[in-house]
């Protein structure tokens, strides 16, 4: 609840996670410390995301029938909220009125900086090092609502891609959830700290095969941060291979170098040497890409296949196909 700008549950007894999440086992072990009763709601789209071994309740809109359940399984006044990447619509009077104000979001940035979705290709793309644990008040708006706490730290220097920087945030997350929620158990207060609107900006949610088409006239730089952006645990941005006749093909497993020769912006995404276990390739600088991973749509690596000469090209529809449609889900899944 919220009273004099302070938010606070007294007596606490139940957490409600509406959305997905990996860490769902070991959240629900911090809970039972603390004897508090978990329940998990999901969509039908966010449902298969989640191990079988969770009980889950799928719902995709707050109807009557997603009321009736949090009615019968808790009392809202003791009963906190959380969404976890949640698909549903929160409206203000169902905020207010139904769950007493008593709902929260976790988000991965620098709220206000980074609001919205694909947070960890972001975070690449743009080089940002810092990670952010924040809990925030849900309102009726996307990821404006009041800050509750936050925990800064930096990325480990080994953090390249998305798996790296995801792996290190989950840890990070799962010490501040429960730090969280002890402090909430213990009856802690917490200041709300308003978001400051100027400096809002809302990054659009990613979809590695909408919006993974490789740009090779991007310099060095921005290159292998578009590509790490799209590495595991995602399938790969993507290209084609001289006149396409491999089909979309994946680029995993990349690095930057300098050791070899300068080039020339004509020079991009030519195959300038095959050193066996990767391929030395040219971009728009001075450096040259070193790639381990060259994966076909069934996932096969067909490196041994390329041959110094050969080139990788983006025909520039797909570049315009990545940047003019944006990528939105629903509780049933992509938009489209």
């Amino acid at each position: 609840m919220i009273l004099n700008n302070k938010f606070y549950i007294d007596n606490l007894k139940n957490v409600v996670f509406l959305g997905e999440s990996e860490v769902f086992e070991e959240l629900i072990e911090i809970n039972d410390t603390f004897d508090i009763r978990t329940l998990v709601v999901t969509s039908s789209h966010q449902a298969h995301a989640i191990e079988k071994n969770i009980k889950k309740n799928i719902f995709d809109n707050i109807n009557d029938k997603f009321k009736k359940l949090i009615n019968k399984s808790c009392k809202i006044e003791n009963t906190l909220f959380i969404s976890l990447g949640a698909r549903y619509i929160f409206k203000k009077n169902t905020i207010e009125k139904f769950f007493l104000n008593n709902l929260i979001n976790f988000h991965g940035t620098r709220l206000p900086l980074d609001s919205g979705g694909g947070v960890l290709s972001w975070k690449i793309m743009r080089e940002d090092r810092i990670d952010n644990q924040l809990v925030h008040l849900i309102d009726e708006h996307i990821d404006k609502g009041p800050i509750i706490d936050n925990e800064l730290s930096l990325f480990p220097p080994n953090c390249k891609i998305p798996m790296d920087f995801k792996k290190y945030h989950m840890e990070k997350f799962l010490n501040f959830y429960k730090k969280f929620i002890q402090q909430i158990v213990q009856g802690t207060k917490f200041e709300l700290k308003p978001q400051i609107n100027y400096l809002r900006r809302y990054n659009p949610r990613l979809n590695t095969k909408v919006n993974g088409f490789i740009d090779w006239n991007f310099n060095s730089y921005d290159l292998i941060n578009f590509i790490n952006a799209f590495d595991e645990h995602y399938t790969g941005a993507s290209t084609y291979l001289n006149n396409g006749n491999f089909g979309k093909l994946f680029i995993k497993k990349c690095h930057l170098h300098g050791g070899d020769s300068s080039n020339h912006p004509f020079m991009a995404g030519i195959v300038t040497r095959h050193d066996t276990r990767w391929i030395v390739v040219s971009t728009s600088g001075k450096h040259m890409l070193l790639i381990e991973e060259v994966l076909d749509i069934k996932g096969k690596n067909i490196l041994s296949l390329i041959k110094p000469g050969d080139r990788f090209f983006t025909p520039s529809n797909k570049l315009e196909y990545a940047k003019k449609n944006r990528v939105m889900y629903s509780s049933k899944g992509k938009k489209h």
